[in-house]
């Protein structure tokens, strides 16, 4: 620094803050007391306390470090030995062999993901945790092999002749004279294998089965849906545990300066130490992996459920796991059409599902789920109220298929300090006034639901015609939009980041607690009502246990637990008598009155000539954003 001149400190620290801000930003959130990323709460140690109470994280850690561990140390010891014998070969067999060995690692990681993942199911190999380890070791061992190659090459076959010529073993030999060249570059990619392991996302997203997760996958499908605090506090820990590792070989480095003092058996003495200390750490590390992630343990007694993002108070999962035994394996989706691909690929992937009201008329109407029996539904059948079921009849003839778990409204959440206009239609989306300030669904049919409603169709409409008028619509309105979103929209409204945004009534009422300057509004054209509801898969291994989850969250106290943690209304009516809260109970953002109701329709399953129809129109509204 002292020798540097004026301009090039400058470039010094403007690439320190530009590496490193991200890092402190995101240590300072993991201390904000709320979620919002826009909004400090105060500060507060409970992500960390959380994070290490949420076994889905401390699974997915878990994973992430046994599954590291062990193809490192498979990758390792293979890729030594592929190597060493390779230099017995002729040199153009040994380049043919090494360019053959070295493709994965030219290759794009989603070609290698995407072959494997067809590999196991040609084979039919059940994907999962061995899928994902056949996968780590298949990748790391070029890594490995790239790395002891070139030292192989630089050892004398000589030493090791002679030794052989002297009476010793072939393996004793090898042990003797060239291993220890060898570990060097051995450790070196050693290292490098467990870096990739860890590292890896996109072959582990391909390989890995439904309620499997790694530390990556875990944290994409948290970005998907907005990332959790405990993110923040986990990666902070992360930082801080890497840290210290590079202070601690900086000190060793310093150490082995001060080696040529020491006698050799001091040498001896250190090294032995220091290998107890490091087989002690990874056989901690193992321990600990395996303690917490149980990855060996196969529970049968499950139930598969897969659900939208942040739609379920996490204690709800851990009650019902103790007070019915069944272990639930638990995944995440971001819109109704991830969850149907899902499904539609892999039927028998999970057992229970929450889509909304148009998929469930899609999935009813392929032969993807099966009818509920209400008789083991006592819950369901006691506090769900009667004039849900026959909203329900809209995409649900006969209530056969679909227990309701949420429902609520679309309409226009706003700033009262950034809008100055009244907030009654639909058109104040089209206001140029507002250019830049305006946040959008990122879901094909709840955004044309907005033209559709302003144009007076029907939001169910497959007339080409009028779906290429609400289009142009949205070509039109997209110079204004700032965004397309979809639970995002909460962060930036509490945060200020935009004046009017497209949003579920459960998000808005939310938003309102975190930012008193917000109000939420249903247009006066009217707008959308909407079910998500559990339905049971045609092809689910667990149906007994299904059941039972669905019963368990009409119980009228989780629904209120579900309710105070999602802020999105219930369909229980029990579990809405009992919150305490008078003005909440009768919010109309939570439970809207019937002048709100009459105005507002259900999305239904247009068929597929008409989903494609809406799929192309919303690409050209997309590329035009």
């Amino acid at each position: 620094m002292k020798n540097m001149k004026p301009l090039e400190k400058i470039y010094f620290w403007i690439i320190l803050i530009f590496m490193y801000l991200p890092i402190v930003t995101l240590i300072v959130l993991s201390f904000n007391q709320s979620k919002s990323r826009s909004h400090w709460g105060g500060f507060t140690f409970n992500w960390y306390i959380r994070l290490f109470s949420d076994s889905a994280i401390l699974n997915a850690l878990a994973n992430t470090l046994i599954i590291a561990l062990i193809a490192t140390v498979a990758a390792t010891i293979i890729g030594t030995i592929t190597t060493v014998a390779l230099v017995g070969l002729n040199r153009r067999t040994r380049a043919v062999i090494m360019g053959i060995t070295n493709i994965p690692m030219i290759n794009a990681d989603i070609v290698t993901g995407i072959s494997l993942m067809l590999l196991f199911r040609v084979l039919h190999f059940q994907s999962g945790f061995i899928s994902v380890l056949i996968a780590h070791i298949t990748f790391n061992i070029p890594y490995v092999m790239l790395s002891v190659m070139p030292r192989m090459k630089t050892i004398s076959p000589n030493v090791y002749e002679a030794a052989l010529d002297l009476g010793a073993e072939p393996w004793y030999a090898f042990r003797k004279t060239v291993l220890p060249d060898l570990m060097p570059a051995i450790f070196s990619g050693a290292l490098m294998a467990f870096t990739m392991s860890l590292d890896d996302f996109i072959i582990t997203y391909f390989t890995k089965s439904s309620g499997f997760d790694t530390l990556s996958t875990k944290i994409y499908n948290e970005i998907k849906r907005g990332i959790q605090p405990e993110i923040y506090a986990l990666s902070a820990i992360i930082f801080v545990l890497v840290l210290v590792l590079i202070l601690a070989s900086n000190r060793m480095r310093s150490v082995q300066r001060k080696d040529r003092e020491l006698t050799e058996k001091q040498i001896k003495f250190r090294n032995i130490r220091n290998i107890v200390v490091v087989s002690a750490a990874g056989l901690g590390i193992i321990y600990l992996a395996l303690l917490f992630g149980g990855v060996f343990t196969k529970n049968t007694n499950q139930v598969y459920v897969y659900n939208y993002g942040e739609y379920i108070d996490p204690e709800v999962i851990e009650l019902f796991q103790k007070e019915t035994g069944i272990e639930v394996v638990y995944d995440e989706y971001e819109t109704n059409e991830i969850m149907y691909t899902k499904i539609a690929s892999d039927p028998s992937s999970y057992d229970v599902v929450c889509p909304a009201d148009y998929m469930v008329s899609r999935m009813i109407s392929l032969d993807m789920v099966e009818p509920v029996d209400y008789d083991q539904l006592p819950n369901t059948k006691e506090h769900i109220g009667e004039q849900y079921f026959e909203a329900m009849e809209a995409f649900d003839p006969g209530n056969q298929y679909a227990v309701p778990y949420f429902w609520g409204t679309v309409g226009i959440l706003y700033n009262t300090n950034m809008v100055d206009d009244p907030v009654t239609s639909w058109d104040i989306l089209w206001n140029p006034k507002y250019k830049g300030e305006i946040l959008m669904q990122d879901s094909v049919r709840d955004a044309f639901m907005i033209p559709m409603i302003r144009n007076g169709f029907s939001i169910n409409t497959v007339d080409p015609a009028e779906i290429e008028i609400a289009a142009q619509d949205l070509i039109a309105q997209s110079p204004l939009v700032q965004a397309y979103v979809v639970d995002q929209v909460r962060d930036k409204m509490i945060g200020n980041e935009a004046a009017l945004g497209v949003i579920y009534s459960g998000e808005a009422l939310y938003c309102q607690w975190e930012n008193p300057d917000l109000e939420y509004v249903v247009p006066d054209e009217g707008s959308l009502v909407w079910f998500d509801s559990w339905v049971i898969t045609k092809n689910a291994r667990n149906k007994e246990n299904a059941l039972k989850w669905i019963d368990f969250l009409s119980r009228p106290d989780i629904a209120l637990m579900n309710f105070e943690y999602i802020t999105y209304s219930v369909p229980n009516v029990t579990a809405r008598e009992m919150i305490e809260d008078e003005e909440l109970r009768n919010s109309e953002i939570a439970f809207p009155g019937e002048d709100i109701l009459s105005r507002c329709y259900s999305e239904e399953y247009l068929g597929e000539e008409g989903e494609k129809l809406y799929s192309e129109a919303w690409k050209r509204v997309k590329s035009a954003n």
